[in-house]
């Protein structure tokens, strides 16, 4: 792809990183709104809610997004996008779920529009990190667990991490990306270190309106989950505060319905 150099362009070029949150298109922060607003161009990620590109209705809108198991738009196309677009167009938003920095990618977008000599800014994002109190469950509780791990359960090969037999031996309470395709793998490290009783939640397509959680222990995640059939993305959540896990969406919408009819 080459690169098309800005010819006596008004405006400079420029990219934005922003986090759009876990899913509810409400939980972008305004930062990122006012970004939007001013972009001409956004490369949006497929987990984006679609009602957030309304804040730049004059822009153009390039969807990017890579899912796990389908047809994708690779990183190094992404990067190249971005340098292509910012130098033909000026400012580029690049909409992506959670934080840019949490395995995000948003360190390799940053690099590569720097190399090329654009100017970058960030705007952080609420991250699926923080999606277990969403749901009711504590990361850390006084008397239960003072710390949690967050860990990738898959490699960029494709395999069980490393860092996955570790937390599953030492860390109370551990939140595993990317780790629904290794459930299995992952439940038994936690048997094999006597573990089989810790509870479990899945998150299931975070704060979206169709977002759920389900609920088990190691010892029988798997089985549950296999009945269940929990949809990516996906957040796994092994650690004492996962037996605290309601559907906080339902509990909502129920609140919203008990208003309505008081009103």
């Amino acid at each position: 792809m080459n690169f098309i150099k800005p010819d006596l362009m008004n405006k400079t070029p420029k990219l934005t990183l922003v986090g759009a949150g876990p899913g509810d298109p409400d939980l972008i922060t305004v930062k990122g709104i006012k970004a939007l607003a001013k972009a001409d161009v956004v490369l949006y990620d497929a987990l984006v809610d679609p009602e957030l590109l309304g804040y730049a209705p004059s822009a153009l809108h390039v969807p990017v997004g890579k899912r796990a198991g389908k047809s994708s738009v690779s990183q190094d196309t992404i990067n190249k996008l971005i340098v292509q677009y910012a130098q033909e167009m000026g400012h580029v938003v690049r909409l992506k779920g959670g934080d840019p920095f949490v395995f995000g990618r948003g360190c390799e977008e940053r690099r590569f529009a720097e190399k090329h000599g654009i100017e970058v800014e960030v705007v952080i994002g609420i991250s699926s990190i923080m999606l277990p109190g969403y749901y009711g469950i504590p990361l850390t509780c006084r008397g239960v667990n003072q710390s949690f791990t967050v860990v990738t359960a898959t490699t960029s090969e494709g395999k069980l991490s490393q860092e996955v037999l570790n937390a599953a031996a030492f860390s109370p309470t551990t939140l595993y990306f990317m780790g629904l395709g290794k459930l299995d793998l992952i439940a038994e490290a936690y048997k094999e270190n006597g573990r089989g009783d810790l509870p479990v939640a899945i998150i299931s397509k975070g704060s979206h309106a169709d977002g759920d959680v389900i609920s088990g222990k190691a010892k029988d995640i798997v089985a549950i989950s296999e009945k269940r059939q929990p949809e990516a993305p996906a957040l796994l959540i092994f650690g004492e505060g996962a037996a605290k896990a309601n559907n906080a969406q339902q509990v909502n919408e129920w609140w919203e319905v008990v208003k309505s009819e008081v009103v």
